[in-house]
Formats: structure tokens, C-alpha cells, sequence
């Protein structure tokens, strides 16, 4: 079960999640078509910057495309591990080939019509017309009762649209929170700001997805759940969702990398892009769930029998990188 607080001041239960084990309602829609594919497109000396649907997954520069393989070891990293239960827990890929697991989005172009939306949590939201289509796929399908997160990629405009525990209503939708992002810009969202996500990042950034996994690499840092967290942040994260002061426990937005020691010579296929990924760009710290759960991208496609390998990584393969102070 995941939970999350919309203020440090008013620590409220929000949300369940399938990360936990729980199984969706409904099968979610297809991700995208296949001319939406993610790729990368590194040039000789310069970071790489994922394109999808006609746009670069933020800067180059941004936070989500940093090598972080040579940053400094925090001196925490080892009792942040603790906290986290490294010693007795292994990666889990949050995604596969069942299509009502994973989280989906979807690309619009950029004459999509904008629609309102309306938010139980309307002060921390970014306000409508967001461009959502009415069949937009939810998160566990539109039955769900876990997350059913909405994302949408604007084409042409660059801009990123996302919710959670989002609901059709006709003309619109209603969903707990929203929050916009100018793919174009290094801008974070206000300090102690949720998003879609409790640590009011961006969740797309944050997906593996099939077409870079099975194509030329993933160019980017992936995002992870852990069960216990503190009541602090680190940017790029903006907001945390839990009360502890425990300074043992992670904040959100905490970075993690796989050790350069650790030997991925014998992994093959989706897993191997995967770990590959997570030597040189790491992952963040984005929400309470279960213990070292990847998030990845709905779809088909998926070769569970390939993606179980990482299932045999264990979490203190993974070390914390220093990437900037903690906001209480």
C-alpha cells in the first residue's frame, strides 16, 4: 500500500498501489503507437536526451539525464540501506507483459483539445484545460482502485500532463492532484509541492520503457518506491509524504546506483539495458511502496522470463550518491 502526504502539516492517507501486489481491475490501454517510440539520441562528448513523441525528456543537463556514475558516495549510503531493507530485499520490476500492469501514457498531438479538470487537492495542482482524451489509459484500467495514474505527452507544445487517481467525468476529468511540465525546462515545481507523485517529480521521466530496454539503451535515471521514508526531500524532488524525523530513513528524491563492482556480465536482453542504465544514471527516490520496486511503462511487449533476472539483484548491490542537501 502506498501512502502520501499533500503537506508536512496535514499528513493525510491518499492512495493504494499495485506495487504492493494488489491486481488491477481492468487491462489498461495501449502505452503508444509504434511511431512514439522512445529513443535516445547521445552526440560525441554531450549527455543523451531521450526523444518521444517529437520532444527531448527535458534538458540534456536536467537531473533525470545525469551520469551520476562518478558522483561521491554518500556517507550515509549505508544506513539508508539499512532503513531500506538492502540486506534482505531484491530489485522487483514494477512492470511486464500483463498489460494491466505497469503505468501507461499516451501521446496527443499538439491540437489536442484541453478539457477541465478538477482536483481534491486543487492547491498544490496545476489548474486545467489539461489536453486528455476521454479514452486516456489509467493506471490498472479504468476500474482500478490502486494509483490510476493518467500521463500525456503533449506533441508540439512539449509539455507533460499528469494525474493521479484520476476519473472521467465527461467533458473533463477529476483526479486528487495534477501538475504540468515544460519538457523544455529545468524548472521544479515550488518547494513542498506534490505532483502526480509524492515527491512531486514527473513520473514519466522516470519509466522504463519496452522500445528503449529492447533498442539502443536507456538514457536515464528510473524512479523506485521504498515502504519507509522521512519527512524531507532532495531535489529535483519538492515534496516528501511521510511524518518521521528519523534521519536513518530516505528522503525523497534520494539517488541510488548500482555499484561499478557489481558483475552484470552474465544478464541478457531487457535486463541487462536495465542495469546498464542504473550503473550510469541511477534511480530516484519517488514514492512510499513496497521495497525496490522499478517503475516501468505498460506495455505488451515485455519478456517477463528476461525481466525476472533482476529479481536476482540484490538491493545491496545498489550504494545512495551524494546529490544535494536535504529540504525539511
Amino acid at each position: 500500500m502506498k501512502t502520501r502526504a499533500i503537506s508536512f502539516l496535514c499528513l493525510v492517507a491518499l492512495c493504494a498501489c499495485g506495487g504492493a501486489g494488489s491486481t488491477p481491475a481492468a487491462p489498461a490501454q495501449p502505452t503508444t503507437a509504434p511511431t512514439n517510440a522512445p529513443t535516445s539520441v547521445p552526440s560525441p562528448g554531450a549527455p543523451s536526451a531521450t526523444q518521444l513523441g517529437g520532444c527531448s525528456i527535458f534538458p540534456a543537463d536536467n537531473a533525470w539525464n545525469e551520469d551520476v556514475s562518478q558522483l561521491p558516495v554518500d556517507p550515509n549510503s549505508a544506513t539508508y540501506l539499512a532503513s531500506m531493507n538492502a540486506g534482505s530485499t531484491n530489485l522487483h520490476p514494477d512492470f511486464g507483459s500483463n498489460p494491466s500492469y505497469g503505468i501507461p501514457y499516451v501521446i496527443v498531438p499538439a491540437t489536442q483539445p484541453g478539457v477541465p479538470v478538477s482536483f481534491d487537492y486543487a492547491d498544490q495542482s496545476d489548474p486545467g484545460p489539461y489536453p486528455i482524451p476521454p479514452n486516456a489509459p489509467i493506471e490498472g484500467g479504468p476500474d482500478a482502485t490502486g494509483d490510476r495514474h493518467v500521463l500525456v505527452l503533449q506533441s508540439g507544445a512539449c509539455k507533460l500532463y499528469e494525474m493521479w487517481n484520476s476519473t472521467y467525468i465527461g467533458p473533463g476529468w477529476h483526479a486528487g492532484s495534477g501538475a504540468v511540465f515544460n519538457l523544455n525546462s529545468d524548472a521544479l515545481r515550488p518547494d513542498y509541492w506534490t505532483s502526480a507523485d509524492a515527491a512531486g517529480l514527473p513520473i514519466l521521466p522516470g519509466l522504463a520503457k519496452y522500445d528503449e530496454a529492447a533498442g539502443s539503451g536507456i538514457f536515464h535515471a528510473l524512479r523506485f518506491t521504498v515502504s519507509q521514508t522521512q519527512a524531507g526531500f532532495i531535489h529535483p524532488a519538492t515534496h516528501f509524504a511521510s511524518s518521521s524525523t528519523n534521519p536513518a530513513l530516505p528522503p525523497m528524491g534520494l539517488r541510488v546506483r548500482l555499484k561499478a563492482s557489481f558483475d552484470i556480465s552474465a544478464f541478457t536482453g531487457e535486463s541487462l539495458t536495465v542495469l546498464v542504465a542504473l550503473k550510469k544514471y541511477g534511480m530516484l527516490l519517488a514514492d512510499n511502496g513496497s521495497d525496490w520496486y522499478i517503475s516501468g511503462a505498460t506495455d505488451s511487449r515485455w519478456d517477463d522470463n528476461d525481466l525476472n533476472q533482476l529479481k536476482t539483484v540484490p538491493a545491496s548491490a545498489f550504494e545512495v550518491v551524494q546529490t544535494g542537501t536535504i529540504v525539511h
